[in-house]
């Protein structure tokens, strides 16, 4: 991972860090920033020909497949948490090829409310930018994660694919494989 700041240890959260109580309570009133991955694998040529979705079980018992997704934290680069996330997500060896100059390809605002815009988070208004971020390395699911597969970025924009994403998520896929040229 890249150099992030450095804080002093007797410090546990840094000034700025919020508590999970403080969170909730900004949750309910500002937007949050994040960062939603789409892990591929390229060929030779930088081609897409494999997409990586995590396979989560939701706190009601539902599974779902998944990207690689988190929040920005106070005093953290945008590409700083973005490997951070495919770390958490991924492994420590997923070598992920964050570009010199990360752009998002896309937006994605999330409401509380359905409806607004195709993205939908029960929690929160949340703002992600989103990245296709190539994987070199060995990739093996962490956290709360159950199962990765690799699918190709056709099976990826497939209806069986797609009504096992949550929350928009389908549809932040959809625009990835568009994106680097592989939508249907």
């Amino acid at each position: 991972m890249t150099e992030t700041a450095d804080f002093p240890s007797e410090n546990p959260r840094p000034s700025g860090w919020l508590s999970r109580a403080e969170i909730n309570r900004i949750r309910a009133q500002v937007p949050i920033v994040y960062v939603d991955a789409v892990p591929v694998r390229v060929d030779e040529s930088g081609d897409v020909v494999a997409v990586g979705l995590l396979l989560r079980v939701t706190p009601e018992g539902v599974m779902t497949r998944a990207l690689v997704s988190g929040r920005v934290l106070f005093h953290e680069r945008v590409r700083d948490a973005l490997l951070r996330h495919i770390e958490k997500d991924l492994g420590p060896v997923a070598l992920p090829q964050i570009p010199a100059s990360p752009q998002p390809f896309t937006v994605a605002e999330y409401f509380p409310t359905p409806g607004v815009t195709p993205y939908y988070d029960a929690r929160q208004h949340a703002i992600s930018m989103a990245y296709v971020v190539p994987v070199h390395g060995d990739c093996t699911p962490q956290q709360d994660a159950i199962d990765l597969a690799w699918i190709t970025p056709e099976e990826a924009v497939s209806e069986a694919v797609q009504v096992e994403m949550h929350g928009g998520s389908g549809f932040l896929l959809r625009q990835a494989m568009a994106h680097v040229g592989r939508a249907v």
